[in-house]
């Protein structure tokens, strides 16, 4: 397929109120260097750091201007002289923090997300170095595997990334957000037991579907940190926890974690958490852990078993396109949504 001169894409101009900044314009396509790989680009999809990024609330590094999107998936178009392990045709998903391939993270990856300080996936056309992708899962369609670069990345990351979730133990996931739920996949698939935590009953049926042993609504149960500890062997309380709420949910996570249990901080969606919570964490020996997404190495080990499982992303009813991709960002922050947000790209 010959390459247009030119194609649409969602520019983050700067930053300002709601998604002022979020500009729908004509750009170049990118050129190609010899480590390169032009990938057209068929599906993205959005995360809460992409609504905020515009807004001027993201706490990581930003270089704007800058082409929105940390998430995507498409089919190689063309490749660089130098590259040999990918050609025309292979069907990939880009490496969020572009910089980070195996082990720790350091200060220098965290400049090379997509999206915040490199060109992101909300265009047609995208150019990445050739280890910053990975090959799709060979069960999904565009738009699914376009949800993995961060949300299931993370969540596989807090699961697996320090000390691996073994059968027989306890997650705690919160929510039903795309971290979480990709939590609560990846946990069933382990043989692990799973208890969720939401605010209606009826996100809690569909919790149940998806594998869900036990599910506490909060609204209902504010202290769901004890009641969750009742139900692991003995009360001795849960093995990991996928923290997402911050101030309002880090006090009980600390009364469901079990002695060495591990709290992976997610995100902060209502405030930080109390500073006795920091003291709280000798009384209950735990390992309260920050996790910005994940290594190329553990993507690619993450896409195996989402293979081996069969495992598939929960989407949203709604899908949007290329063009009404701000339209996504307005029904995400009105929280409108249940599992990811998916746009397809033609």
């Amino acid at each position: 397929m010959s390459l247009p001169t030119s194609q649409k894409q969602w520019l983050v101009q700067g930053t300002g109120e709601g998604f002022s900044t979020l500009v729908y314009q004509d750009g170049p396509i990118p050129e190609v260097g010899a480590d390169d790989v032009l990938v057209q680009m068929q599906g993205a999809s959005l995360n809460f750091r992409d609504l905020i990024i515009p807004q001027g609330k993201y706490f990581f590094p930003l270089d704007l201007p800058i082409i929105a999107g940390s998430d995507g998936a498409g089919t190689i178009h063309s490749v660089g002289s130098n590259v040999t392990e990918w050609k025309a045709g292979d069907r990939v998903l880009p490496l969020f923090n572009q910089g980070h391939q195996k082990g720790a993270i350091d200060t220098a990856a965290t400049r090379t997300g997509l999206g915040g300080c490199v060109d992101g996936t909300l265009r047609r056309f995208a150019a990445f170095h050739r280890t910053g992708v990975v090959r799709m899962p060979a069960n999904l369609d565009f738009v699914e595997a376009a949800t993995l670069g961060c949300a299931a990345l993370t969540a596989w990351n807090a699961l697996f990334g320090l000390r691996r979730l073994k059968k027989g133990e306890t997650l705690v996931v919160q929510g039903t957000g795309g971290v979480g739920l990709f939590g609560l996949q990846f946990a069933k698939a382990v043989g692990a037991t799973v208890i969720a935590t939401t605010s209606s009953a009826a996100k809690g049926e569909v919790l149940k579907k998806l594998g869900a042993d036990h599910v506490l609504n909060y609204r209902e149960n504010p202290n769901w940190g004890d009641e969750a500890r009742k139900l692991t062997p003995n009360g001795e309380g849960v093995d990991h926890i996928i923290e997402i709420g911050g101030e309002g949910t880090m006090t009980q996570s600390l009364r469901a974690i079990r002695m060495e249990g591990i709290i992976s901080v997610i995100g902060l969606l209502s405030g930080s958490p109390p500073k006795e919570n920091i003291i709280e964490t000798l009384s209950r020996l735990c390992t309260v852990r920050g996790v910005y997404v994940g290594s190329k190495e553990l993507l690619e080990e993450m896409v195996e078993t989402i293979e081996k499982h069969d495992i598939h992303p929960v989407l949203d009813k709604k899908t949007f396109t290329l063009d009404t991709a701000k339209e996504a960002y307005e029904y995400m922050w009105a929280q409108k949504h249940f599992g990811k947000i998916g746009i397809k790209i033609e």
